[in-house]
């Protein structure tokens, strides 16, 4: 291949930024010409790309977000959508894309691919939903960040005798719950992943109350929703003063964690090497450590397994 294109898509998620360093540099070692794809699909279609060099892509590593930018393009879903980023691709010289993004940002890939440009994709969310890999990029930063400011609010809820309901990202995903809520010392987690009766949250949270314990921490996953109703029924059976906070799109930001940044940088670095061979519809992941790739449609029909080990250690050891 002679020249590559980089885009990043769907929502942002700390280290993209170091797996598009990675790859531009990777490629231009290789004798490659290297483009970016500004604002994803869209950007492909529109022509909004631009050529990257060693420079462009120096300091970006330890920046939160995408460079390069991202968005939703609903045009890319039909077969004319598809036709047209060919064409742009046949026009700009691109002989191959690696795209950084999740299920659906691979599903356009394996769309392009099926159309004559071979397309590697990156696990790039931080909800870590991705089955064919133990971890994606972005996962490591937002946890630390929720985890961070969970700790905050665990400070303020000391000081008032209070119960804090928190609910983190994660649609359809509860490993951000999961994980953040062990490390926080969470009362109770609540994911869309295993069931759960909020009779049996209250009475942990009264038993605990009065066993001494002062203030209370429950983390929610975004797919359950219903966070401050949540707070009001803890709040009327417990009879102790109870706040939700949801922590949104601030775990999406910040500077990426030294394992988004070394990974993101394992995985683009890969993903060069295999167009380096003509090697299309791929999916790039870690398994026990190891990078490794599937096909992308392979990728796609696998459905991750809910860490309920993990879960049963977290509800046991939390009071």
């Amino acid at each position: 291949m002679k020249k590559i294109g980089v885009l990043t898509s769907g929502g942002d998620a700390p280290g993209m930024n170091a797996a598009v360093r990675a790859v531009v540099r990777a490629a231009l070692q290789k004798g490659m010409e290297v483009v970016g794809i500004y604002r994803g699909y869209n950007g492909l279609i529109n022509g909004d790309i631009r050529p990257l060099d060693a420079t462009s892509v120096s300091d970006i590593i330890q920046r939160g977000g995408t460079v390069l930018y991202t968005a939703r393009c609903l045009e890319f879903k039909e077969k004319a959508g598809i036709e047209k980023a060919k064409q742009s691709c046949i026009k700009n010289g691109i002989d191959g894309i690696v795209v950084i993004g999740g299920d659906g940002s691979f599903r356009g890939a394996a769309d392009l691919s099926a159309a004559g440009i071979p397309c590697i994709g990156l696990p790039g969310t931080i909800d870590n939903d991705i089955a064919m890999t133990e971890y994606t990029i972005g996962y490591d930063t937002a946890m630390n960040t929720a985890m961070e400011l969970i700790d905050k609010l665990n400070d303020t809820a000391s000081s008032h005798d209070r119960c804090t309901v928190v609910e983190v990202m994660g649609r359809r995903a509860g490993y951000i719950a999961l994980n953040t809520g062990i490390a926080c010392g969470a009362t109770a987690i609540i994911t869309t992943e295993m069931p759960y009766d909020l009779g049996e949250v209250t009475k942990k949270i009264a038993e605990s109350k009065k066993a001494g314990k002062n203030h209370f921490v429950v983390v929610v996953s975004e797919g359950i929703g219903n966070s401050q109703k949540i707070a009001e029924e803890i709040e009327e059976a417990v009879h102790i003063e109870c706040r939700a906070t949801i922590l949104g799109h601030v775990q999406r930001g910040g500077s990426p964690t030294l394992r988004d940044r070394v990974e993101a940088s394992r995985m683009g670095y890969y993903a060069v090497e295999l167009l380096e061979k003509g090697i299309g519809n791929r999916v790039v992941g870690l398994q026990h450590g190891d990078v490794i790739d599937v096909d992308i449609q392979e990728a796609l029909s696998m459905k991750k397994e809910f860490p309920a080990d993990l879960y049963k250690i977290a509800n046991e050891i939390a009071i």
